[in-house]
């Protein structure tokens, strides 16, 4: 699976559009001045497969309290690239050290309703690894097999009425955690990118 989803991103080809909240909801236009950020896809390579890591944001936050993501955040002046915020982000949040991350590749741009251009970051973790989450932002860490997030029986679409519509968004449900909205967005490209043939 490791040289499959390497082979996927390196073939990738450049988008043109930027995915986002509008894929599902066309009539929601993307903002024009986005804040860049990036998020990391950490796969932990455990001997009976791929896991990848989500956190689930403490419920004080002022944005998006509550909620299951990436690690990843706004990109800062000192950053030189996407992947220098995605790791940064990811040692503050779960303490996850740069180095045990061996890059594999970016997805194109997500576009949130929210206002943030996203660059999801693919990564590569060799167990053992141990997480000391930041306790103001994250309430906890959890990994969810990759090949459940692979398999379409269990992606899910639902709606909700958002600033007097009703917008449509993918959902995961897993143990007892719910992965949605603009996460969820970007996994589905993720998987969907992996499963081609």
């Amino acid at each position: 699976m490791r040289e499959h989803i390497l082979r996927r991103l390196a073939a990738a080809p450049p988008s043109s559009e930027p995915r986002g909240d509008h894929d599902l909801s066309p009539d929601l236009s993307p903002p024009i001045d986005a804040t860049p950020a990036a998020v990391l896809l950490p796969l932990i390579e455990h001997p009976g497969g791929l896991t990848l890591v989500f956190t689930e944001r403490t419920d004080h936050l002022l944005d998006h309290p509550g909620q299951v993501a990436f690690p990843g955040g706004r990109a800062e002046p000192d950053d030189r690239d996407a992947a220098a915020t995605a790791l940064r982000e990811t040692h503050e949040e779960i303490g996850l050290a740069p180095e045990r991350v061996e890059l594999a590749g970016h997805l194109g741009p997500y576009v949130t309703g929210t206002g943030f251009h996203i660059t999801p970051v693919v990564g590569f973790v060799r167990p053992p690894v141990e997480f000391t989450p930041d306790p103001y932002e994250v309430a906890e860490v959890f990994e969810v097999p990759f090949a459940f997030l692979l398999d379409r029986v269990n992606r899910k679409i639902e709606s909700t009425f958002w600033k007097g519509r009703e917008r449509d968004y993918y959902v995961f449900d897993y143990d007892g955690h719910t992965i949605w909205g603009v996460t969820a967005g970007i996994l589905v490209g993720f998987c969907d990118l992996v499963s081609e043939t």
